[in-house]
């Protein structure tokens, strides 16, 4: 009688050969490539807004208030191990967000832990999040003609003084097109972006941990650079494949303390 302590042999996994019509899977890439388990960095672009009652606070308990969740902030910002946090003020661009981080990380339980702190804080009891969009670095699949090496995982943020940022989504049909077709569009749309050299592009990929597919960052120094580039791609074949584009965010990059002062 067989011991019943002696492991099981593995059953073997054998794919029967196909005959395919192409070599191409939809997204134009080579097929029966082995998945990527490689380290990626995170990206996450929290949107917060103060309740104004905030402001009606003794001075005493309001500027502890700020103090103790600017701590928070660069206790994180110096912490390392791959962790960036760049904060931006939104106060009076925009009607339902005051102040943005934006954070990267090689994991995504950093965004947890660091937003567990700041949900202790006092400050916190005064703040919403009306947006928080969650993404992750990749290569390009269309600007390895143009660079073979793609564009790189790894990010350093917020270089600029302002900051562009808006979920985006294409519609279904854009998957539908060929691979061929949808490089010839991107191409035009590479084409017709690189003379805007003061406006550095990092693009995110949201599918299937977002609601978007995309976030999109523009960093620069200059606003004025910035609308001329999307009003130029306005007119590229690739933007009749949007599907949403908004909300959209301008960003000015400032130090935790004087975006707390921006709000009272």
């Amino acid at each position: 009688m067989a011991d019943e302590t002696d492991p099981k042999p593995q059953r073997q996994y054998e794919e029967k050969p196909t005959r395919r019509m192409v070599d191409l899977d939809p997204a134009g890439l080579i097929s029966r490539k082995a998945p990527d388990q490689a380290k990626r960095q995170f990206l996450n672009y929290s949107f917060y807004k103060l309740d104004p009652a905030f402001r009606r606070l003794p001075k005493e308990e309001l500027e502890a208030a700020k103090a103790e969740f600017a701590q928070v902030c660069e206790r994180w910002a110096e912490r390392g191990e791959g962790f960036i946090l760049r904060t931006y003020s939104l106060v009076g661009l925009r009607a339902d967000v005051d102040f943005m981080l934006w954070r990267a990380s090689f994991d995504v339980q950093d965004f947890q832990a660091m937003q567990r702190e700041i949900n202790r804080t006092a400050l916190a009891g005064y703040l919403t999040q009306p947006y928080s969009f969650l993404s992750m670095q990749k290569r390009s699949i269309y600007v390895d003609r143009f660079n073979p090496e793609g564009e790189g995982v790894h990010l350093r943020p917020g270089e600029g003084s302002y900051l562009f940022v808006y979920p985006f989504v294409k519609t279904r049909a854009w998957y539908n097109l060929s691979p061929q077709a949808r490089q010839g569009m991107m191409d035009e749309h590479i084409y017709v972006s690189a003379p805007f050299t003061g406006v550095t592009l990092n693009t995110s990929y949201s599918y299937g941990i977002d609601d978007q597919e995309f976030v999109v960052a523009f960093d620069s120094n200059y606003p004025q650079e910035f609308v001329d580039l999307v009003q130029r791609l306005r007119f590229t074949e690739a933007s009749l494949y949007t599907l949403r584009d908004t909300p959209m965010f301008t960003c000015v990059k400032k130090g935790i303390r004087e975006a707390l002062d921006d709000l009272a």
